[in-house]
């Protein structure tokens, strides 16, 4: 009875690592060789992973990352590429995310941009730091249709709240010169407050074309380019079907 009690009351506190890893010390005849502060470590050890693990995946789901499988430890480093592992090292431990820096990623279609984009923004996740994916295209869609029915107000505070916003191919649609002020008011909004990740096929040097906007275009790349991490992408497209080995992330 007093066993059923303390499993509700674990319950009732959401400590379900903890219920689970009780359990299991119940069907281990050998755990009695264990003095309490042994097995109360390692009830404490697994609730506290089941907390971790359940963080990342509810961070995973918000996140909405194009390519969720994709990680730093599965990145291609073959020198056509132009992408050097002393650059990923800097970025891997996301205190690039702390410090509210930018990381711009710019290279030829097929490069691997989107899939290194969504492999920082796991490991910003894993490391704690909510994060927001967004196609470009789609924030540019979304930020009109919130002028038009009065959320945009709600969109840019919930934008302007995560840790990282990755903006994934910047430049690949036509855009009004309103929507980007509206992306200089977002990222305005998130100036010393949190991180952005751009990637683009144009190299930076052409987003004043891109933007179009003189004006708007200056104070965008003033706000993104100033002490940013810079990846540029060389080489073929790595979804090239006569090349198989061109395949890898």
């Amino acid at each position: 009875m007093l066993y059923t009690q303390t499993l509700e009351k674990l319950h009732a506190l959401r400590l379900e690592g903890m219920v689970q890893a009780l359990e299991e010390q119940r069907q281990q005849q050998d755990i009695v060789a264990l003095d309490f502060e042994d097995r109360l470590a390692l009830l404490v050890e697994r609730q506290w992973l089941w907390k971790e693990n359940r963080g990342l995946a509810l961070r995973l789901t918000n996140a909405q990352l194009k390519i969720n499988s994709a990680t730093l430890e599965d990145l291609d480093y073959r020198p056509s590429r132009g992408l050097k592992r002393a650059q990923v090292d800097q970025l891997r431990a996301s205190q690039w995310v702390q410090q509210h820096r930018s990381t711009l990623i710019t290279g030829p279609t097929g490069t691997g941009k989107t899939w290194v984009a969504c492999a920082l923004g796991h490991q910003a996740c894993r490391d704690g730091h909510r994060t927001i994916y967004y196609y470009a295209p789609k924030l540019f869609r979304a930020l009109e249709s919130a002028q038009a029915d009065g959320s945009l107000l709600s969109l840019l505070k919930r934008l302007a709240r995560a840790a990282l916003l990755i903006v994934d191919d910047l430049g690949i649609a036509s855009v009004s010169g309103k929507l980007y002020r509206q992306f200089l008011e977002l990222l305005d909004d998130r100036h010393g407050q949190g991180a952005t990740l751009i990637t683009s096929q144009f190299p930076v040097a052409q987003w004043h074309e891109v933007i179009a906007d003189p004006t708007v275009a200056d104070a965008i790349l003033d706000r993104l380019v100033h002490n940013a991490y810079r990846l540029e992408f060389t080489g073929k497209s790595m979804r090239d079907p006569k090349n198989p080995a061109d395949k890898h992330p």
